[in-house]
């Protein structure tokens, strides 16, 4: 029997879940390993700020080049042509990038405010480097639906970062009593440094698990395929910088915005913990983009694949109004994964898993401008979202702290999901339920707001309250996709 398109989506966004939820759960167990026992709001505040512009320039190394692969492997009759002409030019950037750090290392470490420090620039350069060379492996392993082998790495990677971390900030020195400046790599930088020591052999250690996907690989060099999927990825380029710029700048702004230097860092610190606190959300956006995309080009010659297109929005919506709900309603619980010191923040929690279920509903409305190679609508979409991004932190972080930073996160995620569906409906009309998504929003919102004003009685107490309200939702969900329909999904 031929499972359906939408439960062969659900089985594969599974199985990427292992790979992204263990390695997410498992990663985001550091954060109260750093904020209870290692590092204070200022140095958690540093973390915050420099994983910032990782993640900004791991992004840029790709250039879009891990969408246009799936693309042309799908119409190529040599996939591995694709990807070695990818990889080769990935290696080429990598290389060239870390070779410019350290042309520039001194003066790039002070313009960031960390010129005693400019190992911690050095590092994360080769972080970055690693990463992007991996990353179209990783594609390569979705494109050939090694969900399996995928995860299992990513996990790996993971598991040896935290025991990195564990054993040189934790294990290592306790051994090694005072005495670890003698001691490498101890003598050439401090516990935030080894945090992306840690990270580095961890990137390392993926490179290696993810060798035998070059098996087979030609260094010819395909020029003209090369123009083509850089072309093609370059407005993909142009939006993932314009999300990274949505993701990261409140967090490299808020240290030069917030009007007293003295306790920017800690602010930053504070924030960067209770953003975390989304990680659910996140991680099911991302475990769902990882299945989708391979997914949605793979789908695209089937008749009714607009009506699956919409039917995956609806669940997506209601998975995500479901985390939404969950974490908001047990926010008693979820505060213990961050230190004392840090839980003041704990108000931004709701605008930011708002915020990132807008991005993610933004990632699903994608296959308009994907499938119609109009990537470059996309791409504006995007740069408006950036714009938006940038003005409101300059004018929000002044005046509210990182309040309207988050909420600078919400506006311009909901902006972009707005245009995209609006701009998506007159190019590629996909007959999206928005009567029905929009019930589960309304619902989702309604009943967090009465969760906020039930008044508090005792933590047990509203706990059973906020449950009473979630089975309610899940009722509405059952009733209206499982009972209410002839033919379930």
């Amino acid at each position: 029997m031929v499972k359906s398109p939408l439960k062969r989506l659900a089985g594969e966004t599974v199985i990427y879940g292992l790979g992204t939820i263990v390695p997410r759960l498992l990663n985001y167990l550091l954060v109260p390993f750093y904020t209870y026992l290692v590092f204070d709001r200022n140095e958690y505040g540093q973390i915050t700020e420099l994983y910032s512009y990782v993640g900004f320039f791991a992004v840029l190394l790709t250039f879009g080049l891990e969408t246009a692969y799936f693309r042309f492997a799908n119409k190529s009759s040599n996939p591995q042509r694709v990807f070695d002409t990818a990889i080769q030019f990935l290696i080429f950037a990598a290389v060239t990038f870390v070779v410019i750090i350290w042309l520039f290392l001194p003066s790039i470490a002070q313009k960031l405010g960390y010129a005693g420090h400019s190992e911690y620039i050095m590092i994360l350069a080769f972080v970055v480097a690693l990463d992007a060379i991996t990353a179209l492996p990783f594609a390569w392993l979705r494109f050939h639906r090694k969900a399996k082998i995928f995860s299992s790495v990513k996990i790996i990677n993971v598991v040896i970062n935290i025991s990195s971390n564990i054993i040189l900030l934790l294990v290592l020195p306790k051994i090694l009593g005072g005495n670890t400046v003698f001691y490498f790599p101890y003598n050439l930088t401090t516990n935030v440094g080894l945090v992306f020591v840690s990270n580095l052999l961890a990137s390392f250690a993926t490179l290696l698990m993810v060798l035998p996907v070059f098996k087979g690989f030609d260094f010819h060099a395909h020029t003209r395929l090369l123009r083509k999927m850089l072309a093609y990825g370059l407005p993909i380029l142009v939006i993932s910088l314009a999300g990274m710029i949505n993701e990261v700048a409140d967090k490299i702004l808020m240290k030069h915005l917030l009007p007293d230097p003295a306790t920017a860092e800690s602010q930053l610190g504070i924030y960067g913990a209770n953003y975390k606190l989304a990680i659910l959300m996140m991680i099911f956006i991302q475990m769902f983009r990882y299945a989708f995309e391979p997914f949605f080009f793979a789908e695209e010659k089937r008749k009714d694949s607009r009506i699956i297109y919409a039917g995956v929005m609806t669940w997506f919506v209601i998975f995500t109004s479901l985390i939404f709900l969950a974490v908001t309603l047990y926010i008693d619980i979820f505060k213990y994964f961050v230190g004392p010191a840090f839980r003041q923040g704990l108000i931004i929690v709701p605008i930011i898993l708002a915020a990132k279920m807008f991005l993610g509903i933004f990632y699903n409305l994608s296959v308009w401008y994907k499938l119609t190679n109009k990537t470059v609508y996309g791409a504006t979409i995007a740069i408006i979202g950036a714009v938006i991004t940038i003005t409101l932190n300059i004018v929000l972080i002044p005046a509210w702290g990182y309040l309207g930073a988050a909420w600078t996160n919400f506006i311009a995620y909901f902006t972009m999901m707005t245009i995209s569906y609006f701009w998506g409906r007159k190019v590629y009309k996909v007959p999206y339920d928005v009567k029905r998504i929009l019930l589960y929003l309304t619902s989702a919102a309604l009943i967090f707001f009465i969760s906020r004003n039930i008044p508090r009685v005792s933590e047990a107490v509203n706990m059973l309250l906020n449950t009473v309200l979630l089975m309610l939702f899940l009722s509405l969900v059952y009733f209206k996709e499982i009972k209410g329909r002839e033919n379930p999904v």
